[in-house]
Parts: C-alpha cells; structure tokens; sequence
C-alpha cells in the first residue's frame, strides 16, 4: 500500500492487534459457552476486526453486516438513523455482539443499541477494537469487550479509512499529518 501522501507511523502492530483479539475470542467462547452467538459487522471499517474476531470464537455463530449513518451534523443531530444495509436475518432471541472498528462520540451507536435493543434479542452486546473515550459525547453507550483504548489521533489502517485508502494496512497507525 503505498503511504507516501501521508505521514502514517505505526501505533498498533499486526502482533499486538492479532494477540489481543484472540484474546477477546477467547472472553467471548467463555461467556456464552454452550449458546451460539450472531455477530453483526457495521460496515465498511469493522469488516478486517470481525473476520479475525469470529475465527476466534470458539462457538457456534452467524455473521451479518449493517451500514448505517446518522443524519445531521454531529452537534445537532435529529436522533434518527440511516439504515442504508440491514440484516438479513432476525435478530430476535440471540446472542447479538455489535462489532464496530471504532468508538468516538457515540452518538450513531447509542441510536443504533437502541434500535437493536427493540428487536428483541437475547442478549445484546458491543464490542469494538478501538475506544476513543475523550471524544464520548454520551453516556449510554458500555462497551463491553475493547481492543485498545487510544488517544484522540486520527487513525488508519486494519479496515480504518482515510478517504476510503489505507484500510488494507495490518497495523493501526497514527496519521500524523492530517488537522
């Protein structure tokens, strides 16, 4: 991949991204041992994560994907959510772990538990690779199983986007000319 627009040192390598969800993998294949689980992958960013990740559980599962954004700039956001891919199957009674890439604000993800939370599944859980909690702007969004927590820098790279480049890179990097 070629990285020479941009200024992108390395953050977190393939070795620290593949021991530590591997170990998520194994938190996961723990707490619902005996069940199966249903993950959902919010497109595009979290595709790289959830692909390792559901070769790490130990169980038995289904993968779907959603593509979602919110309306409205952030600061004045209508609440209301663009469903612009939806799952395919229901929801309904399973073990559901959202799987995101990376959590800043909140806002989009706190609607989207919500209209998860009305579909009626068994459990509902959220997991993600990257938190970004100074950047939180509300507080009912728990994760509950996080990669890494990172500082408030612009990131690329394991599915991450800059532009729609940079998301083949096998680490997360820090784009350290972009303001």
């Amino acid at each position: 991949m070629d990285t020479t627009k941009h200024n992108i040192s390395v953050y977190l390598t393939e070795e620290q991204l593949n021991k530590r969800i591997a170990e998520i993998g194994a938190e996961i294949t723990e707490k619902f041992k005996g069940e199966s689980v249903f993950l959902v992958c919010i497109l595009k960013g979290s595709i790289f994560f959830t692909t390792e990740l559901a070769k790490r559980i130990e169980l038995p599962m289904t993968i779907d994907f959603m593509t979602v954004s919110s309306y409205g700039a952030a600061t004045k956001s209508s609440g209301v959510i663009n469903v612009k891919k939806d799952l395919e199957e229901s929801v309904e009674g399973e073990n559901v772990i959202i799987v995101e890439d990376i959590i800043d604000s909140g806002n989009t993800l706190s609607r989207l538990l919500k209209l998860f939370e009305s579909r009626n599944p068994k459990t509902l859980t959220l997991c993600t690779l990257l938190d970004k909690p100074d950047r939180r702007v509300v507080d009912d969004v728990n994760v509950d199983y996080t990669g890494f927590v990172i500082p408030d820098k612009f990131v690329v790279g394991y599915g991450l986007d800059f532009d729609q480049r940079y998301r083949n890179l096998p680490y997360i990097g820090f784009v350290e000319d972009i303001e």
